[in-house]
């Protein structure tokens, strides 16, 4: 029978100086009948814990995985998710073996979360250890190093954000267009196009003539527009397109039916 415990070492200090327990956490495995112990150096993630112990102590369990948001980049891979220009990404260059990546590494998992509804926010990550010729190539001599590289950069930018999940939400809503809080909700900014409101509030107290005029320039100001503010402004266009076409209560019949929808269930994805 295996036994999975825990000592701490900030009570037990003679207990773990014994063992040579330096840093934490540390992970050591006693086999059977032995009070001699090997060190743990595989990854933290549950799976390589289950398989080290599957190995050592010959049994046979079953990690349930639960599935992961994080893009994984590989040689094969990563040119052609990083180098997208269709495409804003955000990459880690990591080591297994590097502790400060294993702390970030459920942090980048919610942030990965978060955005998964944004079909042109990408989060990833690299194994910069067994691919050395990316890591050199950009630049990266420490780990973890995060890159971004903007559908308008492909040669990447070093994240200056903060490494808590509030600092990545704020500089990927920043430098994406996106409206996502830390659950990957909606903010109330979502859906608002600065350059867009402008037009708007000629457009609402114009003659029904002018508002052709102005639904052009709003159609060439959506041209201009990337990734989700690209998306937003098609929404301001369906709008005043039937708002030319329809009758003048069109404004009015469309907000009662979004308040109808609020006040019932709407699905994530609707949501999103």
């Amino acid at each position: 029978m295996e036994i999975v415990a825990a000592v701490d070492c900030d009570e037990h200090k003679k207990l773990c100086s014994k063992y040579q327990v330096s840093g934490y956490p540390t992970i050591q495995w006693f086999p059977k009948g032995s009070l001699e112990p090997k060190k743990y150096e595989g990854t933290r993630a549950a799976e390589g814990l289950a398989e080290f112990v599957n190995i050592e102590g010959g049994t046979n369990v079953k990690i349930a995985i639960i599935p992961s948001h994080v893009l994984v980049l590989t040689g094969d891979n990563f040119n052609v998710a990083v180098l997208d220009e269709t495409k804003d990404v955000l990459v880690e260059f990591y080591a297994p073996w590097c502790g400060h990546c294993k702390n970030l590494a459920p942090t980048y998992e919610k942030v990965a979360t978060a955005f998964k509804l944004e079909d042109d926010v990408v989060i990833a990550n690299l194994n910069a250890d067994k691919h050395k010729d990316l890591a050199e190539k950009y630049g990266v001599s420490g780990y973890p190093t995060l890159k971004f590289f903007p559908k308008s950069n492909k040669g990447g930018e070093d994240y200056n954000g903060g490494r808590d999940l509030d600092g990545f939400v704020k500089f990927i809503n920043e430098k994406c267009g996106t409206s996502r809080d830390e659950k990957g909700q909606l903010t109330p900014k979502a859906g608002i196009v600065e350059a867009m409101d402008n037009l708007v509030k000629e457009f609402v107290n114009s003659s029904n003539e002018e508002k052709k005029d102005i639904f052009t320039r709003m159609e060439e100001e959506v041209e201009k527009l990337n990734g989700s503010l690209a998306r937003y402004g098609k929404i301001y266009l369906r709008a005043a397109r039937n708002r030319i076409e329809k009758d003048a209560d069109y404004a009015k019949n469309e907000i009662e039916r979004l308040e109808r929808m609020l006040d019932g269930s709407i699905s994530e994805v609707k949501a999103g």
